[in-house]
């Protein structure tokens, strides 16, 4: 016996599966929040708002509101870190991975490295807030008391 509470098995297969699981719901719940966004503001719907650099910006009406999706999906994805993931010590290696998933799909798309301080200021702001919120929720969960049975067991 090792003596410790939790073993730790390399399963690569359920990582990916979280991975994959985890930035489905990245993306889900951003397009929903975008759309919602987009009914509030009565802009037009784009794959831009996701991916572009120029959308997010301080100065438009639009911009802010996007920001504000953004913030908002990284409270669904600190939920979804929390049901998914369950292990506070896991949660910035998944939220970081979601964003750095975001940030290569993000230079694909435009075809160039983002370059514009805003962007960098929100998905940054959003990494740490969905790892907080997130260590947070599972930090409550695994602090959680054990029910211990007090009654006589009649099957012994």
């Amino acid at each position: 016996m090792s003596g410790s509470f939790r073993t730790n098995i390399w399963d690569p297969g359920l990582i990916i599966a979280q991975m994959l699981a985890l930035q489905s719901i990245y993306y889900f719940f951003l397009g929903l929040w975008l759309v919602l966004v987009d009914c509030i503001s009565q802009a037009s719907r784009s794959v831009d708002q996701m991916f572009s650099y120029e959308d997010l910006e301080f100065k438009s009406f639009n911009g802010k509101l996007i920001m504000i999706a953004f913030v908002l999906n990284s409270l669904t994805g600190a939920g979804g870190l929390w049901l998914l993931i369950s292990r506070t010590r896991q949660c910035l290696d998944f939220a970081a991975t979601v964003h750095l998933y975001h940030l290569i799909v993000c230079w694909i798309y435009n075809g160039s490295f983002p370059m514009t301080l805003s962007w960098w200021l929100v998905n940054v702001a959003c990494l740490a807030l969905m790892t907080v919120l997130g260590e947070f929720l599972c930090m409550r969960s695994e602090m959680t008391a054990i029910p211990v049975s007090v009654g006589a067991k009649s099957d012994l």
